[in-house]
């Protein structure tokens, strides 16, 4: 399209769109997470529509991954490295993922922790009789306080270990999850969820408020990437290059 037909915005112009001021705009060129403007023979700004489209993605890249990330993905495809731009948005549904599955676990604690059938000890129990009651070694237990997963208090006297009656509980949770194939890392999210929340009730609701920001998370990926194959179809010239 002959460059006097093309469809001119001013900074302004995008900004409004978007919600944004002009110095955002601005900003957004020098960091290159837009294309640059092009200049009107008196030296202004003059941006198109893939620069309004360009605008469009970057924000709802951001709103999905993150702002770091999403200016990561602007620039590689700006640059044409589709590799590094596939591999930062497959990381932020990796990320997803491992959240849901994290979820999934404490969800699985809280309905345990629900039914409230487990014998809680009556006392602080040294480390040989916990690992006794869930048939682990002592060397297991100290692997999960290493971890965050139990923080057993110690004796004045002798510094052994003492599981409170919460650490029993923290404990077979621990135990649960593990024979559920779930990792040390997730385990101890899921224990500090339930630490956090002080009540199954709580850590309930907490739940249903995680599950619909993970579910959020997941609906602005896929605006995200409709926003970015928007951007590519008016820019060609984006994502060609390096793969």
């Amino acid at each position: 399209m002959p460059k006097s037909q093309r469809t001119s915005f001013r900074p302004v112009d995008l900004a409004r769109r978007h919600g944004l001021s002009a110095q955002a705009i601005r900003n957004y060129e020098r960091d290159g997470v837009i294309p640059p403007a092009e200049r009107t023979s008196t030296g202004y700004r003059a941006y198109g529509e893939a620069h309004m489209a360009a605008v469009g993605a970057f924000l709802a890249l951001a709103l999905a991954y993150g702002h770091g990330p999403a200016a990561v993905i602007m620039r590689a495809v700006l640059a044409g490295d589709l590799e590094t731009a596939f591999a930062t948005i497959d990381a932020g549904h990796a990320r997803l993922i491992r959240d849901r599955e994290t979820l999934t676990a404490v969800e699985a604690a809280t309905d345990v922790l629900k039914k409230g059938d487990a014998p809680r000890a009556a006392r602080p129990l040294p480390v040989g009789a916990l690992a006794h009651r869930l048939g682990v070694t002592p060397a297991t237990l100290r692997k999960w306080e290493q971890a965050g997963i139990l923080v057993p208090a110690r004796d004045r006297v002798s510094h052994q270990r003492l599981y409170s009656a919460d650490d029993v509980r923290d404990a077979d949770l621990a135990h649960l999850l593990r024979r559920g194939g779930y990792g040390l890392p997730h385990i101890a999210t899921v224990l500090d969820q339930v630490r956090t929340a002080g009540s199954p009730e709580a850590l309930a609701v907490s739940l249903t408020d995680w599950r619909a920001r993970l579910i959020g998370r997941g609906q602005a990926m896929l605006t995200a990437a409709a926003r970015l194959s928007d951007f590519v179809a008016l820019d060609p010239s984006s994502g060609r290059g390096r793969t």
